[in-house]
């Protein structure tokens, strides 16, 4: 935390210098009138293009709005500067994105998870395909956006704003933009490194086409654009399961002729070795279509009607293969020999030796997912007379999921079910942050020699594979009325207006346990199914077997319904029905303008769900409905005060608040009854009372998030292409969501018969645990960002620039009942970006670096159920080169451009002992858990506009 304050210090300091360095360069362009920045004559007939257009346009959509928000926008139509919009948005000053398989996929800001923010599209709430509300931008093709931007501060005509913010995707207005316009881009796509597995090629393309067009009247306008997305990816991948010192622990018997020296030398007895790791090579294909569409008609000043429609489907195929085993001494009674550590917060790490009586799982997965997106919305605004305008927006928005998740596993030999083939092998475990190495004795990719079947110790897990398809679908429509009406003076104009938002969403989980069949027999995999072998030579395993999972599933494995309480918890349906009462103040005087308002929020949710009998055999089922109804007052301020100069100092306070998580909302209730309540010997004492009831749950009475914000900004607008700013934040959180333990009575559920002893009192009172409502906390932060044109200050430098942001974030928020420590998901302490760009006769390049510190992050984990873990630093590198032709070219309209992103190919990794949870040091130092590498990608294309 020092060297993040220091820093932050040294960021405030440099700009600070900088802004004394070339005032008289710069006083020509920032000379103003009161309330309104002042356009410099001789730069108003220059028509900038490229880069520096879109630097120019997210400034002056920064400068122009009454909220405090961040922008980027497009070069040219089709012309994001990124690959991805969430790589665009994670460089805006306090956001940060997290990396999901390698792309940046969700969005925190400010320090606070993706479910705190709202997305929009053309101002409209957009279902989400997730378990959640979050958005995955990726769902959206970059190339079809003219800007994004995104509100820090609420505004009160504007309905469902997120609580840390709200990102507004935006699309080209076609009698805005003025002029016909064709746009044609088409990149081909290299995933260096890519293509460990046969059926996935590291190559792939994306296109894209726009057409703007207005009438000759300019009353009628329309827009298109179609784009397509074939894209490969790659994830090499390590996991450490988990760390236990083996020294001593096997002491021969008769029937257990086992090994008293466990680990050797006797130094490391107590060493930490590593009791489970898996490693394996994920390739990804994403193919996604979409059409995005507008039709604006103007045939009056008293008339104005847009509509737009978006449709996406986004597919994606995954394979996944590779290798997981223990290296346990309870096991398989595992020996270790040779072990060389290292310390590690007062802990010896075993970090290289020799290990016998090891068993890899071969792992062969399939994984399909489909998304369906489709979004419309109709505007129409009326000018009932010169001062009175009146708006109404209708828009509906659906999003639907659904995926299949194969997993099955294989190891060496062939036998009945349950023979395992011991192995020995060498390793080499860094500490440091880097892939181990492992040297096995056996090939794993002879097809002659491994054969299917569940290879785990202890009996195994009770299946040869496993079958999931999640199926999510969410629909989103909404109505909204405004009438606007000026008045004039310093109460410029005011707004009021209603908005009504029902959200249904609902979840089903098809869940099958695959098994051998002939009494799970392990089999060879025939050689009409195998595929080229696949490398896990990142890790030094060697090749592992590779067989077409769909095209064989059939031919192996029976296929039984898992029907246990997890699958059936995970089947739940929520509705929604949100009014909010609109009203705003837009006000100007002298050198104050901005607004107030006020927004009067009527919440209405129901919940379907299960209730799971898990006592009882079968399982016994009821539908559970509940229903919760609440009413929220959220004012709003947006002052803005123009000091001159390009100078002004901004002021905004509000409420906020954020819908809770869905899943966390279900109805589902799953009660436990514990048949030894008394832990053990000695049994009850007779007439004891015990409480063996418990239970978990979601809860539909969950209310939102609330908090009070307060922001205050400096900002100077310099040039056009040029600004400095300094924002500080404050966020009074008046709860927080997370699970909590209550004492509830369980009168009514039958007892299961014959479990405890007859002498004893069986209480109905138990605990549940299940989301709640909770204390809350503060958050605040400071961000500094800003953009300089260095020609400004050293004009044989014109055309150089670059573009920067530093956040640091800090909260006091400790989501648990206890005094452990629990952090914040989405929080991380510093967060910057600097991107250094150049731009002159045509040439254009730029390189972008981004940095967030270690969070607490949602991933998606064992049995593909969504859990918690520690990301630590991030860093990513991009850089892209291109060429214009000029107008006077033949070849006019044509450019060049090579994009090159994770340049430096950062690695991913996490760490164990998230919290107080886990394995830790003796100091407490958590221990190396994932390390993950994506490779670089490539794209070269071209882009033609006419």
């Amino acid at each position: 935390m020092k060297r993040a304050k220091s820093n932050l210090g040294l960021t405030i300091s440099t700009l600070a210098l900088a802004t004394t360095l070339p005032a008289q360069a710069w006083a020509q362009d920032g000379a103003t009138r009161a309330g309104q920045d002042q356009v410099p004559a001789e730069e108003s007939t220059i028509v900038v293009t490229g880069l520096r257009a879109g630097l120019q346009n997210s400034i002056n959509i920064k400068r122009d709005q009454a909220s405090i928000v961040e922008a980027v926008s497009a070069e040219d139509i089709g012309k994001l500067p990124d690959v991805s919009i969430a790589e665009s948005i994670a460089r805006l000053p306090g956001l940060a994105a997290q990396r999901v398989n390698g792309r940046a996929q969700v969005i925190s800001i400010r320090g606070l998870a993706p479910d705190f923010t709202t997305t929009l599209l053309n101002g409209r709430q957009q279902a989400s395909s997730g378990d959640n509300r979050a958005v995955e931008f990726d769902q959206y093709p970059a190339e079809l956006l003219s800007s994004v931007v995104v509100y820090k501060t609420p505004d009160a005509a504007i309905a469902g704003m997120g609580l840390s913010g709200s990102a507004d995707l935006r699309t080209v207005r076609p009698l805005a933009y003025g002029k016909r316009a064709i746009a044609m881009n088409l990149r081909g796509e290299l995933d260096a490194d890519g293509g460990r597995n046969a059926d996935i090629s590291k190559w792939g393309w994306r296109g894209t086409l726009s057409y703007i067009d207005q009438n000759a009247a300019g009353t009628l306008g329309w827009s298109l654009g179609y784009a397509h997305l074939d894209s490969p990816s790659h994830v090499d991948h390590y996991k450490a399961y988990g760390y236990e010192a083996f020294g001593n622990i096997c002491q021969p018997t008769p029937t257990n002729p086992c090994s008293p020296n466990t680990v050797t030398p006797d130094s490391a007895d107590n060493a930490l070795q590593l009791n489970g790791q898996e490693a394996w090579a994920t390739s990804r294909r994403n193919q996604r279509d979409g059409v995005m569409g507008t039709l604006e008609w103007k045939p009056s000043d008293s008339v104005h009607s847009v509509l737009d429609v978006y449709y996406s489907r986004f597919k994606q195929k995954e394979v996944i293969r590779g290798a997981q085993w223990f290296s346990n001494g309870w096991a398989d009674n595992a020996t270790f020999s040779n072990i060389g550590t290292t310390q590690l917060g007062g802990s010896a790490i075993g970090t290289s030796g020799h290990v016998t009586n090891a068993v890899p799982i071969l792992r062969n997965d399939y994984n399909e997912r489909k998304d369906e997106l489709f979004s419309a919305g109709l505007n129409n605004e009326f000018q009932l007379d010169e001062r009175t305008r009146f708006v109404a927006d209708l828009s509906y928005s659906t999003n639907k999921r659904d995926e299949t998740y194969i997993e099955t596993y294989g190891g060496y030999g062939a036998g009945p079910f349950q023979t395992r083939t011991m192995d020995n092998y060498d390793f080499s475990f860094p500490i440091d942050g880097a892939f181990p190495h492992y040297g096995f004795g056996l090939d794993y990719a002879n097809a002659s020699q491994v054969s299917l079947g569940d290879r785990a110790p202890w009996g195994g897990w009770g299946h040869d594979g496993l079958m999931k398809s999640p199926h999510v679908k969410e629909e989103l429509g909404a109505v909204d009325f405004m009438l606007s009406r000026e008045i004039g003076g310093f109460l410029r104009n005011i707004e009021i207006g209603v908005n009504y938002t029902q959200r249904n969403k609902h979840k089903t989980v098809d869940e099958l346990d695959l098994n051998l069949k002939n009494g799970r027999a392990q089999v060879p995999v025939g050689s009409q199914y195998l595929l080229d072998p696949t490398s896990l030579d990142f890790v030094g395993f060697g090749n592992v077997i590779a067989w077409n999972v769909p095209a064989a599933l059939d031919t192996y494995y029976n296929k039984t319904p898992l029907e246990d309480a997890n699958h059936f918890d995970k089947t739940w349906k929520i509705k929604e029905d949100v009014i909010s009462w609109k009203a705003k103040a837009n006000i100007e005087w002298g050198r104050l303008r901005g607004n107030v308002g006020v927004q009067v929020v009527e919440q209405f949710q129901s919940s379907s769900g299960l209730r799971i009998n898990q006592t009882l055999t079968p399982i016994a089922l009821s539908q559970v409905f509940e229903t919760m109804h609440y009413t929220d007052v959220l004012p709003s301020a947006n002052l803005i005060y123009d000091l001159g100069g390009g100078h002004r100092i901004r002021l905004a306070a509000s409420k906020v608040l954020a819908r809770p998580r869905m899943d966390d909302m279900r109805a589902n209730f799953t009660p436990s009854f514990n048949v030894n309540p008394c832990g053990g010997s000695p049994p009850c004492a007779p007439g004891s009372t015990v409480n063996p009831w418990s239970a978990t749950g979601g809860n539909p009475k969950l209310q939102p998030w609330r908090a009070k914000a307060l922001d205050v900004a400096y900002e100077w607008y310099i040039g056009k292409a040029t600004y400095i700013s300094v924002a500080g934040f404050y966020k009074w959180l008046d709860n927080y969501i997370y699970n909590r333990n209550f004492a509830i009575d369980f009168q009514g559920l039958p007892i299961p018969t014959n479990q405890i002893p007859s002498n004893v009192n069986i209480s109905s009172i138990g605990q549940v645990t299940m989301p709640a409502n909770g204390p809350g906390g503060n958050l605040k932060g400071i961000e500094v960002s800003g953009a300089i044109e260095i020609g400004r200050i050293i004009p044989a430098l014109d055309g150089f620039g670059f573009t920067g942001s530093y956040s640091y974030t800090e909260s006091d928020l400790n989501p648990t009942d206890n005094n452990d420590v629990v952090r914040i998901p989405g929080l991380s302490g510093t967060v910057y970006n600097v991107t250094g760009y150049f731009e002159k006769w045509g040439f254009q390049a730029r390189a972008s670096y981004r940095f967030r510190s270690a969070f607490k992050g949602e991933t998606v984990q064992l049995f593909t159920n969504r859990g918690y873990t520690e990301i630590l630093a991030d860093r990513q590198l991009d850089a892209q080169i291109g060429y214009t032709f000029p107008d006077n070219s033949a070849l006019k309209g044509l450019g060049v451009l090579l994009q090159v992103s994770n340049l430096t190919d950062s690695p991913y990794r996490t760490r164990l002992g998230l919290d107080t949870g886990g394995t830790h040091t003796t100091d407490g130092t958590p221990l190396p858990e994932t390390y993950e590498k994506y490779g670089r990608q490539f794209l070269l294309g071209f882009n033609y506009r006419f």
